[in-house]
């Protein structure tokens, strides 16, 4: 016999089984640590499913409390919330009030998420495309465009990849490497070496053309950039 609360579902034995909505992860490795770091708490058997970003959970009701979940979730730099409880047939549904007028219901925290992510890509695909054209394709390039490539590609660098930046971070606190390592360090090592050229090497230089080569010769190290 099991009873379901707005929470989660008690079972015989001082037992409850709770789903967790997760945010954040951006790789199966993010699931396996999720799933690993719940599982450390005495008393928890959980799994969690990359591809519906939910977790479920199994937990002692008299040692554990969905709070003490959602904070060790929350512990490891991911967002967990537990699922909104149904309408009631007697209460106003998600989108009217209690005088019957219609409202607009909040986002839940996957939905916000997702409006993010989705926000800072097409900004981020704005911004990269004239950088990637005018790296690519020399007839193109006219005096100072490596600036111009610069400064477009400064806020796809910080804030379109912020995201990746600040995960790579809460895992390297944790001595842990995902996707997002991956992502942070290969943009960031691209984007200072290009700062380095501009700044210090050769590539800053008025009339500077950056022609696709196969071969790249020690001399011109520094007059290329790779913000594209």
């Amino acid at each position: 016999m099991s009873i379901e609360t707005a929470e989660y579902v008690l079972a015989d034995g001082g037992l409850a089984q709770v789903r967790l909505d997760i945010t954040g992860m951006t790789c199966a490795s993010c699931a396996v640590r999720i799933e690993k770091r719940l599982n450390r708490i005495d008393g928890v058997d959980a799994t969690v499913n990359y591809a519906t970003e939910q977790a479920t959970v199994s937990f002692e009701t008299n040692r554990i409390t969905p709070d003490d979940l959602l904070a060790a979730v929350s512990g490891i730099g991911y967002h967990a919330t537990l699922p909104p409880p149904p309408p009631t047939a007697a209460g106003p549904t998600p989108h009217q009030d209690a005088n019957d007028r219609r409202v607009d219901a909040p986002d839940d925290p996957a939905t916000a998420h997702l409006r993010n992510l989705r926000q800072r890509l097409l900004v981020s695909a704005v911004l990269a495309v004239p950088v990637v054209v005018l790296s690519m394709v020399g007839p193109l390039q006219f005096d100072n465009w490596q600036w111009l490539a610069l400064t477009l590609a400064s806020p796809v660098v910080v804030w379109g990849g912020w995201p990746f930046h600040r995960a790579a971070w809460l895992n390297a606190r944790h001595r842990a490497t995902t996707m997002d390592t991956l992502i942070s360090v290969g943009t960031l090592a691209a984007y200072i070496w290009s700062l380095y050229a501009l700044f210090v090497g050769n590539a800053g230089k008025v009339g500077m053309r950056m022609n696709f080569e196969l071969t790249l010769r020690r001399d011109a190290s520094t007059e290329h950039l790779y913000l594209e």
